[in-house]
């Protein structure tokens, strides 16, 4: 018998060939991987007496003409620290396969061992099929309407022929397309625009696509989509989930689907439906190389692709769920419970399971999968759904969680955009600014902070009513230095941690805020009771859509106003803007706020440009254009108040209406609702548009690159004496009631465009300016 080859040795090879003994030594991770001789398969089970990796090919047609499938099953060598392994010699690429973990049956002390259950390896890199959720999926015995004791006797029926099975792939095979991961954009956070897109949503509805591309991930890379993203002047696409996933039993029992995807049931494999039918047709294999040649096609148009992942539950549901995968292989070590008899899952996430990250094996499946879709796939960062489930520890969300420092530091995952939701249902599940840097996070205070300035508090003035004070939106405009400074040292991530976002996929869209005070959720058939009541919305006097010809016409004005008010702040402020996609062009959910399950024209982005849609994309993209010119609006440190250079301006000025420094009272003023805010940069910092221009053909600058904001957020027209610390001549960029930015033409023929500091102005109801110092 020859030596076992040390740690460090290097693996015999045989005619230069890798062996199924090295690909055991060199590749000991889970799932199953290809050699040049067969596979190697390994899957954790720690608390089953045996595993059968099952081999199928199909069969002969059954009596009803359903497919069948021949199995052969291979039995596992194990368990090694709870890992069973098996190498398989002459198993190819495209080899369906599953496993059959045998053990006690012992529901109320959390193990669910039945061999019966054909079960998804939860590191397949591919799947085929679908999950049909019926009876013969389900660990124990349930009736035809899925309803069962999640503590009785085990069923004994087959589940082949009704989930899907995994696939083999081989993700050697690099020559198909080109390393999506080599021609990353590598956009920094200063000049990042997110937009939040669904892969089918985004192009279903796209007439400059042809048919078959339509709502796929081909589709996303079309020339269509990139001139679009481009033009609008987005930098990076960041998607709902495209790992594999699977409906609820509410959502098939009533006829729908799960059309946002956060119910995951591979955390490797692509889900195959958002790939053309030519690459489902071809397998798995073609689904990743379709995913991989659209992020490189992105990428080589410079525009970062993020994932929306979702690492704390699975497709697998409560303690009655079915039997997929998970559950049928390591059941009390993949899922957190919560410790008492009958065993019971603790239920952070609101879908009836949540993951264990008190346990390693979880960690390393989340890290696994990770660095799986940023160095084979190679996109460009993730957002973490309900991320503090990934962060709680024995004693609650911990900002030091092992999961966390591994995800920070990490070589293939460190230099990412790491972006978290920083909450969850749970206990202390409010953790927004509490993330360990270089994260940066989702900021619903802005969100909110936002909607109840332009829009709550104006519907409760109507009405005689308080509303909020000035400071909250200062502090969301000025980058959310209470959230996000509290670091070690103080101030080190900056304002561009806050993710500003005003609408994102869960909720109203834009146009749906200034119309709707009300969800109207019918749809989704629980009786409108899904869907967040804290909407912040108004819909100006009357609820829901108004024809052009109606009596009450004249608000639909107003309510495109205070769209081009949210988009202003959202787009000017000191952070890192999120766009939801369709909302630059007025998309409608017609009032639902809560269109997870409307895989239909609910949800679907609409290219059907109206006069005044067409309007709103050129103004956003006016917005983005001015935010992209000026690095005074993208700064990477907070502020401080104070010139960053001798006899600079501050980096950052508050004015009142009448042109004077914010002081202590005014800030603390209930009726206050205008203000004016300054920002500024030195110069040599600025660079924006003309910093790639060669010195010669820039024109000149001044000392600072310095912007100002005014904002009324009053129902009456307020006159604003245009302040300065010292005299400058304003220039006015845009203005909120403008219904395009053609209108700026209109102003520099009036003679409009400049004022100097000192002059008084008019500024309209309910609007906002942006002025450029000259």
């Amino acid at each position: 018998m020859g030596r076992p080859p040390t740690p460090h040795a290097r693996p015999a090879r045989q005619n230069g060939r890798v062996t199924q003994e090295d690909a055991r030594v060199r590749t000991p991770g889970l799932g199953v991987r290809v050699t040049d001789d067969g596979i190697v398969a390994a899957v954790l089970a720690s608390h089953a007496s045996a595993v059968d990796l099952c081999l199928l090919d199909p069969g002969p047609p059954g009596p009803d003409g359903a497919p069948t499938w021949a199995e052969r099953r291979v039995p596992m060598r194990g368990p090694h620290l709870g890992v069973f392994r098996a190498d398989v010699p002459g198993v190819r690429p495209g080899q369906r396969y599953g496993f059959r973990a045998h053990g006690t049956w012992d529901p109320a002390g959390g193990l669910r061992y039945n061999p019966a259950k054909l079960l998804v390896d939860p590191y397949a890199r591919g799947l085929a099929g679908s999950l049909e959720l019926r009876p013969e999926v389900y660990g124990q015995v349930v009736d035809d309407a899925l309803h069962g004791d999640p503590y009785g006797p085990a069923d004994p029926r087959d589940s082949t022929a009704h989930v899907p099975h995994s696939v083999v792939v081989d993700t050697r095979a690099r020559s198909l397309v080109p390393d999506p991961a080599a021609n990353r954009p590598g956009t920094p956070w200063s000049r990042t625009v997110v937009y939040e897109a669904h892969v089918r949503g985004l192009t279903q509805r796209m007439p400059d696509l042809p048919p078959a591309l339509r709502g796929t991930y081909a589709g996303l890379a079309h020339p269509a989509t990139i001139h679009h993203l481009r033009s609008l002047g987005v930098t990076a696409l960041e998607l709902l989930p495209v790992q594999a996933f699977a409906s609820e039993p509410h959502l098939a029992h009533s006829g729908l689907t799960n059309y946002w995807g956060y119910n995951t049931l591979g955390f490797f494999a692509p889900h195959a439906d958002y790939a053309t039918a030519e690459a489902q047709a071809q397998g798995p294999a073609a689904v990743l190389a379709e995913v991989k040649a659209a992020v490189h096609a992105l990428h080589a148009a410079g525009i970062e692709v993020l994932l929306d992942v979702v690492y704390n539950h699975t497709c697998e549901g409560g303690i009655g769920g079915p039997q997929v995968s998970w559950r049928g292989l390591d059941p009390s070590v993949y899922y957190a419970h919560d410790g008492g008899y009958p065993a019971t899952l603790a239920d952070f996430t609101g879908t009836g399971n949540s993951l264990d990250y008190r346990r390693t094996p979880v960690i390393a499946m989340a890290l696994d999968s990770l660095r799986y879709w940023a160095d084979e796939v190679g996109v460009d960062g993730f957002r973490f759904d309900l991320a503090v489930t990934l962060g709680r520890g024995p004693s609650g969300f911990d900002p030091h969680h092992p999961f966390l420092v591994a995800l920070t530091t990490d070589p293939s995952l460190r230099h990412l955009k790491l972006v978290a939701e920083p909450w969850d249902v749970g206990p202390g599940g409010w953790q927004t600014g509490h993330f360990p840097p270089p994260m940066a996070e989702w900021n619903d205070k802005f969100r909110n902070a936002v909607r109840s300035f332009w829009l709550a508090d104006p519907a409760r003035a109507a009405h005689g009513l308080p509303g909020h004070r000035v400071r909250e939106l200062a502090t969301r405009l000025a980058g959310s230095v209470d959230l996000f400074g509290h670091t070690d040292p103080p101030l080190m991530r900056g304002p561009l941690a806050s993710v500003n976002y005003v609408t994102a996929h869960d909720g109203f869209t834009l146009a749906d805020l200034v119309a709707y005070e009300h969800k109207h959720n019918s749809a989704n058939g629980e009786d409108n009771r899904d869907g967040s009541n804290d909407n912040r919305s108004w819909n100006h006097g009357i609820e829901g859509p108004l024809p052009a010809d109606s009596v009450a016409a004249p608000i639909l004005p107003l309510r495109r106003r205070s769209i081009r008010n949210l988009f202003a702040m959202l787009l000017l402020s000191a952070g890192t803007p999120m766009i939801t996609a369709g909302d630059e062009m007025g998309r409608t959910q017609h009032g639902n706020n809560n269109a997870y399950c409307q895989d239909n024209e609910t949800s679907w982005v609409s290219w059907d440009l109206s006069p005044w849609r067409a309007d709103l994309l050129a103004t956003v993209t006016h917005l983005l254009r001015i935010r992209r010119e000026h690095p005074a609006l993208r700064g990477e440190h907070f502020f401080t108040g104070r010139p960053v250079r001798p006899g600079g301006r501050p980096d950052l000025a508050w004015y009142d209406r009448d042109g004077s420094a914010f002081d202590h009272d005014r800030w603390h003023d209930a009726d206050l609702r205008t203000l004016q805010m300054v920002r500024s940069l030195p110069a040599e910092q600025a660079g924006g548009a003309q910093e790639h221009q060669p010195e010669a053909r820039r024109p000149p600058q001044p000392e600072d690159d310095t912007v100002m904001l005014v904002v009324n957020g009053a129902l009456d027209q307020v006159e604003v004496v245009l302040a300065a610390d010292r005299p400058t001549v304003w220039e006015l960029a845009w203005d909120s009631t403008w219904e395009s930015p053609r209108e700026l033409r209109a102003a520099a023929i009036s003679s409009a465009l400049h004022t100097a500091s000192g002059e008084r102005t008019v500024l309209a109801p309910l609007s906002a300016r942006v002025y450029i110092a000259r």
